[in-house]
């Protein structure tokens, strides 16, 4: 490998599968002269086991502020760094965005060296479209904001990509049966590359049922992701199945009705009930 002296390396590690740590990543982190770890205890293990004994120093959100003007002061000395989170990709909802916006805006070359993402890695095996894609991260922990957030997704045509922690799986996975439509078809990915990975596929409301009460849902971080929203010019089937549920129930009653049986928005479903029953 030709190292670059004074370059910042930004360095995918294993999601899970310690062997997912490709040769051109191992080479980087035995030869660089300091690496940057989100947790200094955990990649201290990963380097372990392939016998790196590089330097370690912790940068995280909540000292990446403090750390990285030091960071790249050694970068203009020299000092070349590899960036790594607690798994796959830096910056893919980890820390590590000030230290690369840093460094480039000082003129130093950072180098990426890909490898395991877990987004990419669910997306690839989910069965959902890939063609167009948004990745959102992880959602508000407060329901309320949750929810917002998911309303203003939920006529999205692309697929939803989201993180989610193991202790709000089951309540994000209900605020979107709500939110996005409870028939609307999703892929929950856990344990990705490890020994119980699992891509559990169904209806949003079959998902949140499985969180709430399945053992397994509560191991490891999953990735959660929803197919795109009916395009448009489908409206017709809103009002289609709407006009005839109007003729028995409430409008609210015939909005969440409809969101079931077409898993389109409850809130968008619910206007165009009112409209349809004003306009009697």
């Amino acid at each position: 490998m030709h190292k670059h002296p004074g370059a910042l390396y930004v360095v995918a590690t294993p999601i899970g599968n310690l062997d997912d740590l490709t040769p051109r990543a191992q080479r980087t982190l035995a030869e660089v002269g300091l690496v940057a770890a989100e947790d200094t205890r955990h990649t201290s293990v990963l380097l372990n086991h392939f016998g790196i004994h590089t330097p370690l120093i912790s940068l995280h959100e909540h000292n990446e502020g403090e750390k990285t003007p030091a960071l790249v002061v050694q970068l203009l000395q020299g000092v070349s760094i590899a960036l790594v989170s607690d798994a796959g990709t830096p910056l893919i909802s980890d820390p590590g965005f000030d230290l690369v916006r840093k460094a480039r805006s000082a003129g130093i070359r950072v180098i990426p060296v890909p490898g395991a993402c877990a987004l990419v890695t669910a997306l690839s095996a989910s069965g959902l479209p890939t063609d167009r894609f948004v990745f959102e991260g992880f959602l508000p922990a407060k329901s309320t904001a949750r929810r917002k957030r998911l309303n203003d997704l939920a006529t999205e045509s692309r697929t939803l990509v989201f993180y989610e922690s193991v202790h709000r799986l089951a309540e994000s996975l209900a605020d979107m049966s709500v939110t996005i439509g409870a028939a609307r078809q999703a892929v929950i990915a856990r344990e990705l590359t490890k020994l119980h990975e699992e891509l559990r596929a169904g209806s949003l409301e079959e998902l949140a049922r499985w969180a709430e009460t399945a053992p397994e849902a509560r191991l490891g971080e999953a990735v959660i992701l929803v197919s795109g929203a009916p395009p448009q010019a489908q409206s017709w089937q809103a009002d289609a199945v709407l006009q005839p549920l109007l003729e028995l129930m409430p409008v609210s009653q015939a909005a969440e009705t409809a969101a079931r049986i077409t898993g389109m928005n409850k809130n968008q479903l619910y206007k165009r009930a009112l409209q349809l029953a004003g306009s009697r």
